[in-house]
């Protein structure tokens, strides 16, 4: 059965995502939640030839792919209420909901973040929680953006939500050509949708200073990949290094640049290994002493 769209409701707020059941529901494989980055939807991991539910699938893992707040079906935040903080906050809310009717069977969950997602999901991995989080695999994120990014971002216009020109977005989201297929960014462009400005400034300009507040609450293990071509980052050995420093209280840090990619990496050549590095991962959590679900 392919992916469906549902909405998982919180209290005061409603998200929608795509949700792909393993066949076998009473498996002993964590519950995979995956968080989409700035300009993308819940689809951004649900593209034909690119999905991460359908390999996460195959492998007989189950799969929510969620819309975070402002973003696909979801219910949108005002402008001064679209932080990271509030994002975390709502998604924990969501995913313990979800938990509760959809977690029987399994040890407890997986996040997979990317980009401004996976900022997210390291600030949610740091929260008091009442679900079990046994790991977390982020990619395209980084400790600081090159120069003439931030001088981009400040000529941005004052406008609650920023549609990147197409151009642009295929300029910054990919490697060079020879690193993803023929066609693979018009497939990943068709899950194209404005950014909150207010997202695009905290990650430019505020996440260098919130990272090493809340990267040492991180208690669970952690897989980290960073793009090599990646045009909205810096990219070197010392940003790797900070990131395992930084979180100090993991039990493990699998932290490494990646090779022949750009920022999307899901789209790019190296995409399906990288996915099935995260599943792999994932699976390896659900036994590692380190997460903080029920361990068998």
């Amino acid at each position: 059965m392919p992916s469906h769209e549902i909405m998982v409701e919180s209290g005061a707020y409603k998200l929608s995502g795509r949700w792909r059941p393993a066949a076998d529901t009473g498996s002993a494989h964590p519950l995979l939640i995956a968080i989409h980055g700035g300009s993308f939807t819940s689809r951004y991991f649900d593209q034909p030839g690119f999905s991460l539910l359908d390999r996460a699938h195959a492998a007989g893992l189950s799969t929510l792919a969620l819309d975070r707040p402002c973003y696909g079906k979801s219910e949108g935040l005002s402008p001064v209420d679209t932080s990271f903080a509030r994002n975390a906050e709502i998604l924990s809310q969501t995913i313990q909901q979800f938990w509760e009717t959809h977690g029987v069977g399994h040890p407890g969950i997986v996040i997979i973040g990317h980009s401004i997602g996976a900022a997210i999901t390291l600030i949610a991995a740091g929260l008091p929680k009442r679900w079990p989080l046994l790991g977390i695999a982020i990619s395209g994120i980084g400790l600081a953006s090159p120069s003439h990014i931030a001088d981009a971002w400040k000529s941005l216009p004052d406008i609650p939500a920023i549609p990147l020109p197409p151009d642009i977005k295929r300029q910054v989201m990919f490697g060079p050509p020879w690193s993803y297929a023929a066609g693979a960014p018009d497939i990943c462009m068709t899950d194209d949708v404005p950014t909150p400005r207010s997202e695009l400034m905290e990650i430019v300009f505020e996440w260098p200073k919130i990272f090493p507040a809340i990267a040492p609450k991180v208690t669970v293990p952690v897989h980290y990949r960073h793009a090599e071509f990646d045009a909205l980052w810096e990219v070197n050995p010392e940003t790797i290094d900070r990131v395992r420093k930084g979180l100090s209280a993991s039990p493990l840090v699998d932290a490494a640049i990646y090779r022949n990619t750009g920022h999307c990496i899901d789209f790019h050549r190296v995409g399906a290994a990288l996915q099935l590095h995260q599943i792999a991962f994932a699976m390896e959590c659900a036994v590692h002493p380190g997460g903080d679900g029920k361990q068998p």
